[in-house]
């Protein structure tokens, strides 16, 4: 496969961040129904936005952050280190935004993984297209 281009214009550069809106908007879902039957009528749609895009940086940061500075000490165990601490404060984001616990927090994770899945089922029976292969199985 080749490399993704990157988009060239103004143009291309709109529909880039509108694809990536959308997709954002698409990807709370599941998170936001996760959301409400763990937390109840406490969970809205702007929980689910924010701990969505909240998580992805955080995630994003703390693996690169970790991932560099310990990469020169530990070698390849600082990729995994990374890994844990990455997800951990993703599951931070996850309990700040839903004002719950850790395991309330690890269940609004897994109920989302598992509409997504459902999901994803259902597109492909439906309209023949699927999310990206992005499931850890």
């Amino acid at each position: 496969m080749f490399p993704p281009q990157p988009p060239s214009g103004v143009f291309g550069l709109l529909v880039y961040l509108v694809g990536l809106v959308v997709l954002w908007v698409v990807v709370s879902i599941p998170v936001y129904f996760a959301g409400k039957l763990v937390k109840g009528e406490r969970a809205s749609f702007g929980n689910a936005m924010g701990a969505t895009l909240g998580g992805v940086v955080v995630y994003y940061v703390v693996y690169f952050v970790v991932a560099f500075t310990l990469g020169a000490f530990l070698g390849s165990a600082a990729g995994v280190m990374a890994l844990v601490l990455g997800f951990l404060a993703w599951l931070a984001v996850f309990r700040s935004a839903f004002h719950t616990s850790w395991f309330g927090a690890v269940g609004i994770v897994v109920l989302a993984w598992i509409i997504l899945l459902v999901l994803d089922v259902i597109l492909v029976a439906i309209f023949g297209v699927r999310f990206p292969d992005f499931f850890p199985f």
